[in-house]
């Protein structure tokens, strides 16, 4: 064990992380590689790859996903708000190159090749964009000659229309709801809560219209009958075979039946194998980590530490529950990861970037620390 008197960098770390936040995030990656044993072979099978290929390359990328979240919860407020600069502006420029010479993918361009590795560059441009959006709240908050408020207003679009391009209405709907949520928090008044809520609704009205395949998916979870309903279909039956207990490791049926078992559908492979029971398991184990991070954004002085936190959560739980609610047929299909359980590689690193980040803002902090650091701001 590691003395409290201890003054290296280690020790310094160890004694003001919050443990109890790792501790969930590591549950809930070894969960992922127990269901991803379940999910990944039926695929790799139909596509002639070794039968536990995903598993295998899951394993491959949890090893620099643990090493990131680890390096980046080192890192200080003003390291944290630079690093979050360099990936947002380089993710912006590759989502809007991607656009352009990424690969059409279920009519969509959203990643973009190096070589043999594909990258999604949306989904570094998420926690990024919640650290900037805090920054700018934060700034305006403190000085009165800073536009803070104005420039986290043109954050959004400067966000979503790159997404809107792609197109990538799942993405640009969640970045929506998270920065709505920190405005929230930053204070914003009812009236003009109201007033973006009634905004989304219009954004949704008009995707409805103006794209034809979020119509389609809209149409198809409204009448099943509609069109291709195929993987809602076998999803629904997953959890009807599984029941409360599952049908046992190895022996679920309907998962033969989805491409995407391995990743966007892993929560219903789940459903069907080890049952109702651990899927409540796993929401409660997502609902720990929401509510640990909205504690300590609660307990948190700083006012850019509480936006930042709470804006992190936020897009780590509103996309848990949007996959959830996918799979459990209360969405329409979104083509969104579940958070350390789906498989691949832009999703989990792009999340040990974001846990990283709220590691590292949850750690504990003398308040002369911050009160140091605003005054150097303030010069």
């Amino acid at each position: 064990m590691m003395s409290r008197a201890e003054r290296s960098h280690l020790g310094d770390w160890w004694w003001t992380v919050d443990r109890a936040l790792l501790a969930g995030l590591g549950v809930l990656m070894t969960a992922g590689l127990v269901f991803l044993m379940a999910g990944g072979p039926p695929v790799a099978e139909r596509l002639g790859l070794p039968t536990f290929h995903f598993l295998n390359r899951q394993v491959m990328y949890l090893l620099p996903t643990i090493a990131l979240i680890l390096a980046v919860s080192f890192l200080s407020l003003r390291h944290i708000r630079r690093m979050a600069l360099v990936t947002y502006g380089l993710g912006i420029v590759l989502c809007i190159a991607a656009t352009k010479y990424g690969p059409e993918i279920k009519g969509a361009h959203r990643w973009i090749q190096f070589g043999s590795i594909g990258v999604q560059p949306s989904e570094f441009v998420k926690p990024a964009f919640v650290i900037l959006a805090a920054w700018a709240f934060a700034e305006g908050a403190r000085r009165r000659d800073m536009p803070g408020g104005t420039l986290a207003v043109l954050l959004l679009p400067m966000t979503i229309v790159p997404l809107i391009l792609q197109p990538d209405f799942g993405q640009t709907m969640l970045v929506t709801m998270v920065w709505c949520s920190m405005v929230f928090v930053a204070g914003l008044h009812w009236f003009w809560v109201a007033g973006l809520g009634g905004a989304g609704l219009l954004g949704v009205a008009a995707a409805y219209e103006f794209l034809p395949h979020v119509r389609a998916r809209i149409q198809r979870f409204m009448d099943k009958d509609s069109g291709d309903n195929f993987q809602t279909f076998w999803s629904q039956e997953s959890f009807n075979s599984g029941g409360w207990f599952g049908t046992g490791p190895g022996e679920g049926v309907a998962k033969r039946h989805l491409p995407d078992a391995h990743t966007d559908f892993i929560f219903s492979v789940a459903g069907e194998e080890f049952g109702v029971i651990i899927c409540i398991a796993i929401v409660l184990l997502f609902a720990f980590i929401v509510m640990r991070g909205l504690v300590l954004a609660r307990r948190s002085d700083d006012i850019f530490c509480r936006l930042a936190i709470t804006g992190l959560t936020a897009l780590f739980g509103l996309q848990a529950c949007i996959n959830m609610a996918v799979n459990t047929r209360l969405m329409p299909a979104k083509g969104m990861t579940l958070p350390f359980i789906s498989y691949g590689g832009s999703s989990l690193i792009s999340l040990a970037l974001g846990m990283g980040f709220l590691v590292a803002l949850t750690r504990r902090r003398p308040r002369t620390t911050l009160l140091n650091r605003d005054e150097g701001q303030a010069h």
